[in-house]
């Protein structure tokens, strides 16, 4: 049993968390291309039948509930430190590290804003904040791909007008702000390529969703979806009236140049229904398709892409209650979140929804974000959980569901690993019920109950 109290008030408190976790995992082999200097941990039964996964260890319960999820598991992983004190210590360097292992990921977002130690006995925001910005531009992430219930967005990245570099940023005499856009063609060209091959493949209607009449980086974004729409059998139902590949020739000519010369090989013979749409209006439409269940992919920017996601996890509780409404208008003594999984909708409130970042080169790495981790391990530390029973113990299922995920990801066809996982999933599910323990009873409940692979 891992002394897991322990972790979190050495992390709470600003102590040798490295050292700690030094001493709990053995140094590995495994290194990033271009940085033999990297911390890398390994741990679980590296017995060489299954691609290992690697995790960021960075914040609060993300960082502790990694670190109890593999420990049950006794799958073969690798960890990098990447704690927000740690990645400031590092400038950043430590996201490098991660981002260029050799292998499926699993990457957690928190502490976006946390202060920590400036080296000189003061205390500041932590460099590049959650140190996701930074990540994608080392990691050479293309896009995000986000499904959740019918619907499926394609996220281009970094795809936006603002830069993370801070030389380049400025609030001139006006009071004007000035950034530089930060916007890699090649890698919205493959967000593109990506997006047409999951519309291919899976015979899904796909939508979208730029203005490029508006914003001069969505007309290049378009351009290249124009550009990679010629010579393939898709069929476009609703375009924008004017080409904007026409409109940029020049532009996408340049970009397409820097692309491998097969780029483009075998999509002659891609097809499906595309629909284009200005950005604002697939709001709507997507909640249509929520409601009528259609199968939908959709291509995005970063900044629309992140609302149509927002969108996707926040609408189904609006959707129920309101449903809620309709029948105690009509007297009837129905509840909607049954009948809501009875019409065979499947989306909760978003916190199950999973996130794919997509690489130029290597495996993909998976993303999750826990919004209240800090406040949570707080209340660990406090001794209590639930707040005088107002609140629920932290619910580590995420965990396991996420690395469930990547690790069918890094080994495809393993049905021996995937029936394990499932069964794995079934002890969590039936520790974790109605009455959910607390976390540290959870961890020794969930010890006692699953057989870690390899034993």
């Amino acid at each position: 049993m891992i002394d897991l109290l322990s972790i979190a008030r050495t992390e709470a408190g600003g102590g040798d968390l490295l050292g700690l976790l030094s001493s709990m995992f053995e140094s590995s082999d495994v290194r990033p291309e271009g940085y033999s200097d990297a911390v890398v941990w390994q741990g679980g039964n590296h017995n060489g039948n299954l691609n290992p996964v690697a995790h960021s260890l960075t914040d609060a319960y993300a960082l502790l509930g990694t670190i109890a999820a593999a420990d049950i598991l006794g799958l073969p992983f690798y960890a990098v430190p990447m704690w927000s004190q740690y990645r400031h210590d590092t400038k950043l360097e430590s996201l490098a590290w991660f981002g260029n292992m050799p292998c499926t990921s699993i990457k957690w977002s928190t502490a976006g804003d946390a202060y920590v130690n400036d080296g000189s006995g003061g205390r500041v925001v932590v460099m590049g904040k959650s140190g996701n910005a930074p990540l994608r531009t080392q990691a050479g992430v293309y896009c995000n791909v986000r499904p959740y219930g019918p619907i499926t967005v394609v996220r281009c990245m970094p795809c936006l007008p603002y830069s993370q570099d801070k030389d380049k940023f400025e609030v001139n005499e006006l009071g004007i702000v000035h950034s530089e856009m930060n916007t890699p063609g090649v890698q919205m060209a493959y967000a593109n390529r990506l997006f047409l091959k999951m519309v291919n493949d899976s015979g899904q209607l796909g939508r979208v969703a730029m203005k490029p009449t508006q914003a001069m980086e969505d007309g290049i974004n378009a351009g290249l979806h124009s550009w990679l729409l010629k010579g393939t059998k898709f069929e476009v139902g609703r375009r924008y009236a004017v080409d904007p590949y026409e409109e940029h020739k020049d532009r996408i000519d340049k970009i397409a140049s820097l692309l491998p010369s097969d780029f483009k090989d075998g999509m002659e013979n891609w097809g499906g229904r595309i629909e284009q749409h200005i950005s604002d209006t697939n709001y709507g439409l997507l909640i249509w398709d929520l409601i009528e269940q259609r199968d939908t992919i959709v291509l995005a920017t970063d900044l629309d892409g992140d609302r149509l996601t927002d969108l996707l996890a926040d609408i189904s509780d609006p959707l129920r209650a309101f449903g809620d409404k309709v029948v105690q208008h009509v007297g009837k003594d129905v509840s909607m979140w049954d009948a809501w999984s009875e019409m065979g909708y499947t989306t909760g409130n978003g916190r199950d929804m999973t996130s794919v970042m997509h690489r130029m080169d290597g495996p993909p790495i998976h993303e999750q974000t826990l919004g209240s981790a800090d406040a949570m391990l707080l209340r660990l530390l406090d001794g209590d959980e639930s707040m005088g029973g107002t609140k629920r113990p932290y619910d580590p299922r995420i965990h396991f569901v996420l690395i469930r995920d990547a690790y069918l990801d890094a080994n495809p066809g393993n049905t021996e690993l995937k029936e394990w996982l499932d069964n794995a999933l079934e002890i969590f599910d039936g520790i974790y019920g109605e009455n959910r323990p607390g976390f540290l009873e959870g961890y020794k409940a969930l010890k006692e109950g699953i057989t870690p692979w390899g034993s």
